[in-house]
């Protein structure tokens, strides 16, 4: 008969077990850890520093920053299947040291400190960079609708909300009268009652109703008020051309102070402007009247008040535009982007400006899908010295473009240029490689590592997470090329 390897479960080990017995030599657990080791996290640091010293000890920075960064590159985004990895699976607790970090403890951990993670992004662009893998021959643009951490079905049009406040406001009503008239013999033939429960949650919904009208008024104001700023600038370039009149630059100048007086009326001290590094994205705005007030269709979620409902593959989701530059050398992001934009042409511009930002360096060629041409684009692309090659239509599988009609902003010679570029047996080259640069990174995020949407609410939180899956990428891909780790920064 055939004799087994021995098998004691519950076997004690005579002499304690190294951690480095438990996984082979090249796992990617070891390569987090010694990564983070150089990392510079001195923001993170102070913020934990500057709390109180009493009461029990913090974990490790430097383990924490390493369990969310290998949690993100292998597919781990919750903090309770975080720390339910920390006691199940053998490459969290060796990466943990045998902590065992609660849940709350991990989520506040992310919270706390969740712009420091995401400014991490950039020192792992530079270790990439320092091993070679960024050559920025050609930087691909694309973005992909990511669904928000909330439901369609949760958004509702400025006309539904006037409609469902009249309803609830006349059942209110209702019950109350309904309260007043009950008698004798209704409460001996129905039983007592109690309206107060009734009146009390459609009260509640009245209340959410009238604050979520009353900011989506606030927020059409402001837009309102955008507009007229830009057609006063936009006016104001007019009056300084060459070729302008003194009569019609009066004009204009004086139109442009009337532009500014009447954008002054619709300012709102409680709204604060655009601000920090991502002030140059694209903001949608709901459609506005000229007197500022919201359209009928204007919508608001109510679970995720920026986020807005987008179309992807066919479908209609309550989603964020995620944005991606990568280099085709070894595909890796180079840049990174989100706002509740749905069109990708407003982002082409900012992209191309974090590109050069992050790697302090210019990309020979740029290339993007239809979505992002316009006059504008070509002419920055142009200015920052970068050559782009972006589609002015679809692509068929010969490689022939079907042409795709031109909006009021593209001027047809950009248009036909464009287009003669990319006929070029060098432009079709250099477009092909376009999809096999930029896609097959979204097909890993979202099928690999199975990020398949946003876990919280809101711009800032989804920009933030959003960085730190896109540098868990670069991570990955630093990882694989089998490169030393370079201290970044």
């Amino acid at each position: 008969m055939k004799t087994y390897r021995r098998y004691a479960p519950e076997q004690s080990y005579l002499l304690p077990p190294s951690p480095r017995e438990w996984l082979p030599s090249g796992h990617l657990v070891y390569f987090v850890i010694g990564f983070v080791d150089q990392l510079d996290i001195r923001e993170i640091e102070r913020q934990v520093q500057a709390k109180d010293h009493r009461g029990e000890r913090p974990y490790s920075p430097r383990m924490m920053t390493a369990l969310l960064l290998y949690g993100y590159a292998v597919g781990v985004y919750s903090s309770r299947r975080l720390e339910r990895a920390t006691v199940e699976d053998v490459a969290f607790r060796v990466l943990a040291s045998g902590e065992q970090p609660h849940f709350t403890t991990i989520n506040a951990f992310r919270a706390a400190h969740r712009q420091a993670l995401a400014n991490l992004f950039v020192q792992v662009l530079a270790a990439c960079q320092s091993a070679g893998l960024v050559k920025l021959g050609h930087v691909a643009i694309d973005g992909t609708k990511m669904k928000a951490n909330a439901s369609k079905h949760k958004a509702k049009s400025y006309d539904r909300m006037v409609k469902d406040s009249e309803r609830l406001r006349a059942e209110v009503e209702t019950w109350l009268s309904r309260a007043e008239a009950e008698d004798a013999a209704d409460e001996a033939e129905y039983g007592p009652y109690d309206p107060e429960e009734e009146v009390r949650l459609r009260e509640e919904k009245l209340a959410k109703m009238a604050a979520a009208m009353e900011a989506l008024k606030k927020e059409t104001a402001a837009a309102r008020a955008r507009r007229l700023r830009e057609q006063a600038e936009e006016l104001r370039d007019k009056a300084e051309l060459p070729t302008t009149s003194p009569k019609k630059q009066d004009e204009f100048r004086t139109l442009a102070n009337k532009r500014d007086q009447q954008a002054s009326l619709f300012d709102d001290d409680d709204l604060d402007p655009p601000s920090g590094p991502d002030r140059d994205l694209p903001r949608n705005s709901p459609p506005a009247n000229p007197d500022g007030t919201p359209k009928p269709h204007a919508q608001r979620n109510f679970t995720d008040p920026e986020s807005r409902i987008m179309l992807r593959d066919g479908t209609f989701l309550q989603a964020y535009n995620a944005q991606i530059a990568v280099d085709e050398a070894s595909q890796i992001i180079v840049a990174t982007a989100v706002s509740n934009q749905s069109p990708d042409s407003e982002y082409f511009e900012p992209m191309l400006n974090r590109v050069v930002d992050n790697c302090d360096a210019v990309p020979e060629r740029t290339t993007a899908d239809s979505g992002y041409f316009s006059e504008t684009n070509v002419r920055a692309a142009e200015h920052m010295g970068t050559e782009p090659f972006i589609a002015v239509g679809k692509h068929r599988n010969d490689g022939k473009q079907v042409e795709a009609p031109a909006l009021p902003h593209q001027h047809t010679d950009d248009r036909a240029a464009m287009r003669a570029l990319l006929a070029t047996p060098t432009g079709r080259a250099i477009y092909a490689r376009r999809k096999a640069t930029v896609e097959p990174v979204f097909g890993q995020i979202r099928s690999a590592r199975r990020f398949q949407q946003f876990s919280f609410r809101g711009l800032f939180k989804n920009r933030c997470e959003w960085a730190l899956v896109c540098l868990a990428h670069n991570m990955l891909k630093l990882f694989r090329a089998g490169r030393p780790v370079v201290a970044a920064g």
